[in-house]
């Protein structure tokens, strides 16, 4: 387990250097999680032990938000004086990202001419 949680967090660390490197507004944690994924798929072996060690890691994540939760506390004077742009920001953000998605299955699902028909209707 300790060999695996070492590979996660070299990762993690790979990933921060790149971005401090490169200079990129990407987290570091992102780009590791990507160097992981690029692990995967070239299929280099891992340990036996990473997946129980990131399950055990997810089973514990709400412990994570912690620091991001005193983060929003420190700044409540700038999140009241910036509050409502933030909300509107995220709301236009949502309605973004969900119509995005609805466009991406349309044209998924046209460009794989999956029928308008509930399954089980095809023979009716």
């Amino acid at each position: 387990m300790l060999h695996a949680f070492a590979i996660l967090l070299c990762l993690q660390l790979a990933g921060e250097a790149l971005v401090r490197a490169v200079g990129s507004p990407l987290p570091g944690p992102v780009i590791g999680l990507a160097l992981l994924f690029v692990w995967l798929v070239s299929k280099l072996p891992l340990p036996e032990a990473t997946n129980e060690t990131a399950d055990g890691i997810l089973k514990h994540l709400s412990l994570l938000f912690v620091p991001a939760g005193v983060g929003v506390v420190q700044q409540l004077p700038l999140l009241g004086a910036e509050g409502w742009k933030l909300l509107a920001i995220i709301l236009v953000s949502i309605a973004l990202s969900l119509a995005a998605t609805a466009v991406t299955f349309a044209a998924i699902a046209k460009l794989m001419k999956i029928a308008d028909e509930a399954p089980g209707e095809k023979g009716r």
